[in-house]
This record gives structure tokens, sequence and C-alpha cells, in this order.
């Protein structure tokens, strides 16, 4: 059942287009199409020359149209994958949104888990049995006091204000309590970079750039755009921090300290 097979393989000249650009996009992963309520399982050969179709198998759970996500397939070994609905091929967009996704199946391979490890917000979840923390955390998005610094964040950034944005992210992590200051840095570290590599797939392709979020009011969306300003700033200060995620959030969590 090759029903987006063709459309599928539309992606490689793009991927193999961006595949130099970041590690996180060096490989192939399976991508699985949600219709009438089943997957429909792509992956790649050994060689990764193109996609095959592996298999069928039901959803577990009810999936929205539009929905564009990276989990595991139990149906496929628990791999991770690409989880998307079939309108996603129909713009160029919606072929860099499944490298988006790729970056998320990338970052749970090699060092997701390691760092969610150190934080006390994901240990408290998984005592509690909350698996949808990192979507449900009642963050205090409509505080005044966070809506002035961030907003003054993105200004800084703008601007390449480096002693204001420090000072900024010392004034969030202190202000901020422990569980909503570790929410916000995971946020941004994880949907901020996939962002990040995004918006520069984006440019380099000639499309429009995600600035989704930027502007209030502001929602989970906002540490998207708000971790791929934070990113492209250190970026352009330390351009291997990129290349390495466990450094890069390291660096997120504790900048440089203002003089």
């Amino acid at each position: 059942m090759d029903t987006y097979l063709e459309q599928l393989n539309e992606l490689l000249p793009i991927h193999h287009k961006a595949a130099g650009f970041n590690p996180t996009l060096h490989k192939l992963y399976p991508v699985a199409v949600v219709l009438d309520e089943q997957f429909l399982i792509y992956d790649s050969d050994g060689d990764q020359v193109g996609y095959q179709f592996v298999k069928t198998a039901p959803v577990p759970m009810p999936i929205p149209k539009g929905v564009r996500a990276a989990f595991q397939l139990e149906a496929y070994g628990g791999q991770i994958a690409c989880v998307v609905t079939p309108e996603v091929f129909d713009t160029p967009e919606g072929y860099v949104t499944i490298l988006h996704e790729f970056v998320h199946c990338y970052q749970y391979e090699t060092c997701e888990q390691a760092l969610k490890g150190k934080l006390d917000i994901a240990w408290q979840a998984q005592e509690k049995g909350d698996f949808m923390w990192e979507i449900q955390h009642p963050f205090p998005y409509q505080a005044k006091s966070f809506i002035t610094a961030y907003v003054d964040f993105f200004d800084a950034i703008e601007i390449g204000h480096e002693q204001k944005i420090l000072e900024l992210r010392h004034e969030l992590r202190t202000d901020l309590g422990l569980h909503d200051y570790e929410y916000m840095l995971w946020q941004e570290w994880k949907e901020g970079f996939a962002r990040w590599v995004e918006n520069k797939l984006q440019h380099n392709l000639g499309l429009p750039v995600n600035h989704g979020g930027q502007s209030p009011p502001f929602s989970r969306v906002t540490f998207y755009a708000g971790g791929a300003a934070w990113i492209d700033f250190l970026h352009q200060n330390d351009p291997a921090l990129v290349q390495d995620l466990r450094l890069l959030f390291n660096r997120m969590n504790l900048p440089t300290r203002k003089n």
C-alpha cells in the first residue's frame, strides 16, 4: 500500500540539500502517515536512497488532522518516527516541517533522555505518571513580569545587545520558579532548536521563515521563537554549539554571566 510513497520520496532532494547543514539531518527517519485511523509506515532502505512502504498499523489513540509530531511507534519496534497527516505533502513548507520533526527524532536518539533527566520538573512528572507535562505544564504566560522580560529579551536579541540579553536571562532564571524556568529552558532547547533548523532551511529554499509565537499573547509556541532566537545569537558567537546539542543545552542554561 504505497499511497504516499511518491509524495514522500519528493522529500529526498530537499533532504539531500539539507543533510550537510547539521548533524540532526544526516539520516532519514521513518515516517508514519495517519489515514483512516491507521498508520501508513514508510522507512528508507539501508542505503538511504529512497523510502519504501513497510506496513500499516492501527493508531493507538485519536490523532487529529494536521498533526506534526515525532514519537515512538510501538507497531514498528518502538522506533522514533515522524508522524504526519497527508496534507503535509501539499506545500514545500510541509516538507521542511518533516525535517523539523527529524530534528526531534535525532534529539530523542542522542541526548533528550539524558538532558531531561537533569530536570526536576521531569522527575516529578515521572513520579506522578504525568506524560503530558511538556505540553500541559501551567506556565504563567500572562504574568506581566514574564511578558515584560520576554518582550525585552526578543528586543535585545534583535539589536544584538549582549549585556542586556544576559541580564534578562539571569532575571528570568531568578524570577521564575524552578519548574517554570526548567519548562521554559526545555522548550527553548527542544522546540527552539527544531525551529532554528526549520528557519535556516526555509531561508535557504527561498520560503518564508516561521516567526510564530514571537508576539503577545504568549504561549508555549513563544518558546519555539525565543529558543530559535537565543540559539541563533549563541551560534553567531560560537558556531560549534549547534553541532553538539548537549553543549548547546548547557550554554542556554548557564550563559556567561554579566560583568
